[in-house]
């Protein structure tokens, strides 16, 4: 029996600008991606659960881990977010799910994504997260949001993906699983929406880091590069992900965030856009001469960074002096 939430063709499918528009960073991570897909799918605006943009930290030894927060999405659109338990296989529990209208946030391994075709796909088992809203056991089809869109992969690649090939293997975990269910609330539009969106805004002004967290990446950032240069180009994608791309396409976000609040005519953003907008610039630029650097054996210039927790500090004061005052 097929179960399917939403009618969707992935041949038609209009995906949110987010993912139309010529940007610095086209993909996020994961989990913020096929989230502003899922939203938008439901005729929800995603951008503006983005505040969580605005609160992210230098962790140590890497950068957080961006994602959209699970009270946010009850504040804002109404839905509740949960952990799944999996005692049962994965296809049992997906279809149960979706027949109560449940969309699921399952992680899958990308070497069975046909829509990661030149990166992953038949290449390299990488973990990622897809949104589950079709499934169809006898034709062995699956509809998920990844990335930039809406996509459904068939055959082969449905039954490896859920491990339908051979005997079970007990040395493979169950992965990480959440169901997104609908409340007796009704997602906040307009004006409403609005003022919701400026409240989470202010509570991450609230915990922003006490330390700019550039200036701890900065001397994390010239520690690593002593062994970085002398680390194969695949070391440079892992370490990229954890830091230059995690806080680089999360401020990103962060500056569209702030365009949003800009044409619901929001006064005060301006002059923190172009700071914010300035991070993720230059998270791009410094990606590229890490990569050479690497290449060549050689350590880079560290300036960008210093220059980098001047416009954190910048925008930051600015926002906190405009909105928490």
């Amino acid at each position: 029996m097929s179960r399917q939430l939403l009618a969707l063709d992935p041949q038609t499918y209009v995906r949110h600008r987010l993912h139309t528009q010529e940007r610095e960073w086209a993909e996020t991570n994961c989990y913020v991606d096929v989230w502003i897909e899922l939203l938008h799918a439901k005729g929800l605006e995603p951008i503006a659960g983005l505040p969580f943009t605005l609160g992210i930290d230098f962790e140590g030894d890497q950068w957080t881990f961006f994602k959209y927060q699970v009270a946010d999405l009850y504040d804002l659109y109404a839905l509740d977010v949960q952990e799944l338990a999996l005692y049962r296989p994965l296809t049992a529990h997906i279809e149960e799910q979706l027949s109560l209208g449940r969309p699921l946030l399952v992680e899958l391994d990308s070497f069975y994504l046909p829509d990661t075709a030149g990166s992953a796909y038949q290449l390299e088992h990488v973990k990622t997260t897809v949104a589950i809203v079709e499934i169809d056991m006898e034709r062995r089809r699956l509809g998920y949001f990844h990335a930039q869109g809406y996509y459904q992969l068939h055959g082969d690649d449905f039954a490896h993906v859920f491990h339908l090939t051979g005997e079970k293997n007990p040395h493979i975990l169950p992965p990480y699983c959440e169901i997104v269910k609908t409340t007796g609330l009704r997602p906040l539009q307009g004006q409403a929406l609005l003022k919701a969106s400026l409240g989470l805004m202010k509570r991450q002004l609230q915990r922003l880091p006490e330390v700019n967290p550039f200036v701890k990446f900065r001397a994390r950032f010239e520690a690593d590069m002593q062994w970085l240069i002398n680390e194969p180009i695949s070391t440079f994608h892992q370490y990229s992900f954890a830091t230059l791309r995690q806080f680089g396409a999360c401020y990103e976000l962060a500056a569209t965030y702030l365009k949003w609040l800009q044409s619901q005519e929001v006064a005060g953003v301006d002059a923190a856009i172009e700071s914010i907008q300035c991070l993720s610039n230059s998270a791009k630029t410094l990606q590229f001469q890490l990569a050479r650097a690497m290449a060549r054996k050689k350590p880079i210039d560290f300036t960008p960074v210093d220059q980098m927790a001047e416009h954190w500090s910048r925008a930051m004061e600015h926002l906190k002096a405009t909105f928490l005052a």
